[in-house]
């Protein structure tokens, strides 16, 4: 069963999108120092996005075990726990050391998220000085977000009760008090399928064992580090009939269930 992008990935979607971006979101400069060169780096795109995103968490409060427990669950399935836990315990801010032990460990999440087939050994990750810094100046950016726009009040967001057969796994970034958020560290603004991606992270939440938490948002949104800025989107502009054709045709929910 696919994951929330893995189904996004198989959905032909209508022009300009379910949600289109390019007029529905509102774009906001955080006012920080950008773009931080990704073609310096030596590290993944998607590694270092994950590394900035759980660095970020563990950097607002969260444990690091919490922040970073898709990668346990892959180092688990690669038989490698005690390995992450290794890792984990020299994880202590934003110096050298720390942000190279996460970018080692993010690593595993390949192994939960696109199956142990797709995992490669973490030996293989060295980053460079230039990813290194990249790294802590986007988290120390995504620090300065949240003091404006925080405090998280829920983050590494599941959708227990929310699944389907057809979208059986997911996880969702951060949440504030008004606003699902998703971080993006892409050198491009978001896309269609990053907006039908939180529209499908919030739906799901609707359904999920954690509705309550779900009903009183008023926005979606997307921050990137890299560029440092922050883009939203408020829920009362999208239309109920996106909204239903999402819910019964893109996560699979039976009409009958369908709460748009």
């Amino acid at each position: 069963m696919p994951s929330v992008t893995q189904r996004i990935a198989q959905v032909k979607q209508p022009r300009g999108g379910y949600v289109n971006p390019t007029k529905m979101l509102a774009n906001i400069s955080l006012g920080v120092q950008p773009p931080f060169d990704s073609k310096a780096e030596n590290v993944s795109p998607g590694l270092v996005g994950i590394a900035v995103d759980y660095l970020t968490r563990v950097m607002t409060g969260t444990q690091v075990k919490q922040a970073f427990k898709i990668s346990f669950f892959g180092a688990g399935l690669m038989d490698q726990r005690d390995n992450a836990e290794a890792l984990a315990s020299r994880i202590k801010g934003l110096d050298d050391d720390s942000i190279v032990v996460a970018c080692k460990l993010v690593g595993y999440d390949s192994a939960f998220r696109a199956g142990p087939m797709a995992f490669r050994p973490i030996e293989d990750i060295n980053p460079n000085e230039e990813t290194v810094e990249n790294v802590r100046a986007m988290v120390e950016s995504g620090l300065k977000f949240f003091e404006e726009y925080g405090p998280v009040t829920h983050d590494g967001i599941t959708f227990e009760g929310g699944y389907t057969e057809t979208v059986n796994t997911g996880d969702g970034d951060f949440m504030t008090a008004d606003t699902l958020w998703d971080f993006k560290c892409s050198v491009k603004p978001p896309t269609s399928r990053h907006t039908l991606q939180v529209a499908m992270y919030w739906l799901m939440g609707l359904h999920s064992v954690h509705a309550e938490d779900y009903r009183s948002l008023k926005r979606l949104g997307f921050f990137n580090p890299r560029l440092g800025n922050v883009y939203t989107l408020n829920l009362a502009d999208i239309p109920a009939e996106t909204l239903h054709e999402i819910e019964v045709s893109v996560i699979g929910y039976d009409e009958s269930a369908a709460i748009y």
